[in-house]
């Protein structure tokens, strides 16, 4: 999950300016001359996190030096220098700080906002240390193709992925609209070929409607800057139509901003924490819905599987922790850590683990997951007949019974 703060705002006592402009000119001159000692000193104060002092980098200077003596082929720079951040970032051990090049970072903000391009309109993931489908999306050349939920992708144009990273796969799964790509798949024991011309793909993060009358339906399918917003005004419109039940489903989304997991939880909690935040075990942050929780006390059921991840997580534990929804399905995924996200040279970005997060009874579900109140499992053979007994289970809650 990316976490993104609100502006802070300040206010400068007589005088203030004076000592402002001093530390200002202070650390300018640090900056400039490179005293780790006046930088080390002065940030604490101004209330940023300062290292000081370099990592020897002798020994890849080393290695540079005789790659590019003894490469028998071209060499860039560039591509050099990013590789060698990509590794300084890899060898921390953690799964969730990586280092983007410029492109990666692009993709990664259009996959935030929906703004997919061309592709076949699935979601992919790391599952087991394998590429596979979590989701696919109505109406999408992946859904017509009837991709299921669980596929592990084995080969795109016949290249294997065994090596390849999410991002590896879903580059080359994407391309221009109208030109196909063929994927290989493991399903269960069968190994199936799908030839799928790539479509525009723009996803919205809430869909909503109403079913049996009087049961609304939410859906998320991942957390942004519009999420918070689209899923009140839904619940708004659910309010409007004397909704006795709401089901909110979260399965196969894989998370987000962590403020837009705070305004959806303050569709149903009242000025209530929602999850906390720490640092080498000590509380840093501790985010609240809000005082207008339009949902509050209309039954609630809550769809999670296993590929329901961080900001969903959040909101799930949250209700569940509450006592103000019911959850059903499977065990989540199981990431309980904040990611910010910070802005480097040329263009690329660093996605850093600031934080693990808690539930508010004070559970870390790292690597864990939560438990749904009621287990109800989702096979493939029921994706493939277009079944849902995860969604006939909830409509159950409310005395609806699906034939």
């Amino acid at each position: 999950m990316n976490q993104r703060k609100p502006e802070r705002k300040w206010s400068f006592a007589p005088g203030t300016f004076v000592l402002l402009a001093a530390l200002i000119f202070i650390v300018g001159y640090a900056a400039g001359t490179r005293n780790d000692q006046i930088v080390g000193f002065v940030g604490p104060r101004l209330g940023f996190k300062v290292v000081t002092g370099q990592l020897d980098l002798s020994s890849v200077q080393t290695t540079f030096r005789a790659l590019k003596a003894n490469f028998d082929g071209t060499l860039d720079d560039k591509t050099l220098i990013s590789g060698a951040s990509k590794g300084l970032v890899a060898a921390a051990g953690d799964d969730y700080t990586i280092y983007m090049d410029k492109a990666e970072a692009d993709d990664f903000n259009k996959d935030l906002s929906g703004d997919i391009g061309g592709g076949i309109g699935a979601e992919i993931g790391d599952r087991n240390n394998k590429v596979t489908i979590i989701r696919t999306l109505p109406d999408t050349p992946a859904a017509e193709a009837k991709l299921l939920p669980g596929d592990v992708i084995v080969a795109v144009n016949d290249q294997s992925v065994a090596d390849w990273s999410v991002n590896d796969a879903v580059n080359k799964i994407r391309g221009d609209v109208g030109t196909t790509v063929k994927l290989t798949v493991q399903r269960g024991v069968e190994t199936k070929n799908f030839s799928i011309k790539r479509a525009k793909i723009t996803a919205p993060s809430v869909e909503s409607k109403i079913v049996s009358g009087d049961i609304g339906v939410l859906t998320l399918t991942r957390f942004d800057d519009t999420t918070g917003n689209d899923a009140r005004l839904a619940a708004e419109n659910f309010k409007k139509h004397n909704v006795r039940g709401v089901i909110l489903d979260l399965r196969g989304n894989g998370g987000g901003l962590l403020t837009a997991a705070q305004e959806v939880a303050g569709i149903w909690l009242r000025d209530q924490v929602v999850v906390s935040e720490r640092t080498n075990g000590v509380t840093t942050d501790e985010l609240h819905s809000s005082n207008d929780p339009i949902l509050d006390g209309v039954p609630t059921v809550v769809l999670v599987n296993g590929s329901s991840a961080s900001a969903s997580e959040i909101v799930a534990g949250a209700l569940q922790d509450y006592h103000a929804a019911t959850l059903i399905g499977e065990k989540t995924f199981g990431k309980g850590s904040v990611q910010k996200l910070i802005n480097l040279p040329d263009g690329a970005v660093l996605k850093v683990t600031v934080a693990k997060w808690y539930t508010p009874d004070g559970k870390n579900i790292n690597k864990q997951g939560i438990m749904p109140d009621k287990k109800v499992s989702l096979s493939a053979s029921d994706a493939i007949a277009g079944q849902d007994p995860q969604m006939d289970a909830a409509l159950e809650r409310f005395g609806i019974t699906v034939n």
